[in-house]
């Protein structure tokens, strides 16, 4: 038995390959930080090639602060719903960080990440500036 279980560790490690680490961020203002685990697609890792950045944000439908990236990422699979906490592209370079549950218009957002601090930080109106950087492994 252990010998089946083995051979099977091995054959899904070969043609699977090693897991990733999930990669971490922080966002942080004058009003508070949170922290991001970011999803595993092209977007994000092009995002992390970018950091640190500092991105002044504005806040939209009182449902999200949005602001420009320096350049555009490369388009995946979007999707129309969000969660509190959802980080998301909604064009090539527009940075979208919900804080309230809702549903966007198509074509929908890019996830790039799921917020795990208290992203009511950025529930107030106005602009707000954000520096983002990658956390160490």
């Amino acid at each position: 038995m252990l010998s089946r279980v083995f051979r099977t560790f091995v054959v899904k490690s070969v043609l699977i390959g090693p897991a990733m680490a999930q990669e971490r961020i922080q966002i942080s203002s004058d009003w508070g930080s949170v922290t991001a685990e970011l999803a595993d697609n092209d977007a994000t890792r092009a995002l992390v090639r970018m950091l640190p950045l500092v991105i002044e944000m504005s806040d939209h439908l009182r449902q999200e602060k949005t602001g420009n990236l320096p350049s555009p990422l490369p388009s995946v699979e979007r999707q129309l719903d969000f969660t509190t906490g959802t980080l998301g592209l909604w064009s090539a370079d527009h940075l979208v960080i919900y804080y309230r549950d809702g549903r966007a218009p198509p074509p929908g957002i890019i996830l790039l990440g799921k917020a795990t601090g208290d992203v009511s930080i950025f529930d107030r109106p106005g602009p707000v500036t954000v520096r983002v950087v990658r956390i160490n492994q």
